[in-house]
């Protein structure tokens, strides 16, 4: 689980991001407005931490900016215990949680689930990254708002890197994972229903510019990178 952190205050941009990577999430922290605006439409994160009070660029404004873009990444903002008004602008502007300072990391784990629960019923079936998007119910891909026609074991290959953006997965992880099978350092099956893949998407992306989206890692097997 990724999450971005956007505060610059030090004692508790240290706090959070010690008490949430203990607990199993990866953390991006940023002490910059615009920075972190610049992060939030990359779209690499599962949920956005948010203070109101930075340098640069407002957490109100970046929250803002990243609605009226359709960014839909949920966002927890952090605000001072007696502004009232800021907490009603932020829940108009689309924030999906609040939470005053001082806060206990225990109360942010929880307000981070409870937000991930209220919107994976709706989002769960959906996956995008950069401009691949899948949906794993009527189990089509689109690139570019172009369909993708994918064969079955084709579709299941993508939805599993695409549920994990950046994480490297073995050749044997995706056989065991898409094919059922144990590891065979004999069969290539992967690298060529990838290369397939890759082929379906350069035909659309005429432009390249998602078309080496699925990575190679030398020796080890493949990612999916963002683009």
């Amino acid at each position: 689980m990724k999450v971005l952190v956007i505060e610059d205050e030090q004692k508790i941009a240290h706090l959070v991001t010690e008490g949430l990577e203990a607990r199993g999430f990866s953390v991006t922290q940023c002490a910059d407005g615009q920075l972190g605006y610049e992060l939030a439409l990359q779209q690499q994160h599962q949920v956005i931490v948010l203070d109101i009070m930075l340098p640069n660029r407002d957490g109100l404004d970046i929250l803002g900016s990243i609605r009226a873009q359709k960014i839909a990444t949920p966002v927890i903002l952090l605000t001072a215990r007696n502004e009232l008004g800021d907490r009603i602008k932020g829940l108009e502007l689309g924030a999906d949680d609040y939470l005053p300072k001082p806060f206990f990391v225990e109360e942010l784990v929880a307000r981070i689930q409870a937000v991930l629960r209220r919107v994976e019923g709706v989002q769960e079936h959906i996956l995008t990254v950069g401009e691949l998007k899948l949906d794993c119910i009527s189990r089509k891909a689109s690139c570019y708002g172009h369909s993708v026609d994918l064969t079955s074991r084709e579709f299941s290959l993508l939805e599993y890197l695409m549920r994990s953006p950046e994480q490297i997965f073995t050749r044997g992880q995706i056989l065991e994972h898409v094919w059922g099978y144990d590891f065979d350092p004999c069969t290539n099956v992967v690298d060529v229903c990838i290369k397939r893949i890759r082929a379906k998407i350069r035909a659309i992306d005429n432009q390249g510019k998602t078309s080496g989206a699925i990575q190679s890692v030398r020796g080890t097997g493949y990612r999916l990178i963002p683009r």
